[in-house]
């Protein structure tokens, strides 16, 4: 079963189907966000929806250098999350079931091609705690717990 984040299902709403694939971007102890300024303002994990046809992988790729003009290299899949939610720029109910995934950012290959977005490097104890959905928090704070006991470990 996949855990659900945010906001239970309304029985009287009817969603739409909507997976997507989302990266953890790392870099020493700096994660790379996205902060969408519009519809709402959000900070976000770098990521979108997976286009029918598509895998995961292709479409984290897409949207990562979409979003933030980088490429990346995906380490591993980390889990997966729902979250039952309106989403304003599609005018719609969306069940999103992201798929999460650690991520190294590898270069820059071009500008922002995403309207509203803009790209920020943060603190990843930061991250943790100023991304716009419980799921990217979970996960960001998880990666966080682990990579800080690997650090303490003698």
């Amino acid at each position: 079963m996949i855990p659900r984040f945010d906001e239970p299902r309304k029985k009287d709403l009817r969603y739409t189907h909507r997976p997507g694939a989302y990266g953890i971007l790392v870099q020493g102890d700096m994660a790379l966000l996205t902060f969408q300024s519009e519809p709402e303002p959000e900070f976000q994990l770098p990521g979108g929806g997976i286009e029918a046809g598509e895998s995961p992988i292709a479409a984290l790729h897409r949207e990562v250098a979409e979003e933030t003009g980088w490429g990346i290299r995906i380490l591993r899949r980390l889990g997966a999350f729902q979250r039952f939610t309106y989403m304003p720029d599609y005018h719609l109910w969306a069940q999103k079931v992201c798929h999460i995934y650690l991520c190294r950012p590898t270069r820059m290959k071009g500008s922002i091609t995403e309207p509203y977005h803009s790209v920020h490097w943060v603190p990843l104890t930061k991250a943790a705690h100023i991304l716009g959905n419980g799921g990217d928090r979970h996960f960001v704070q998880q990666y966080l717990d682990r990579h800080n006991r690997r650090r303490t470990r003698p």
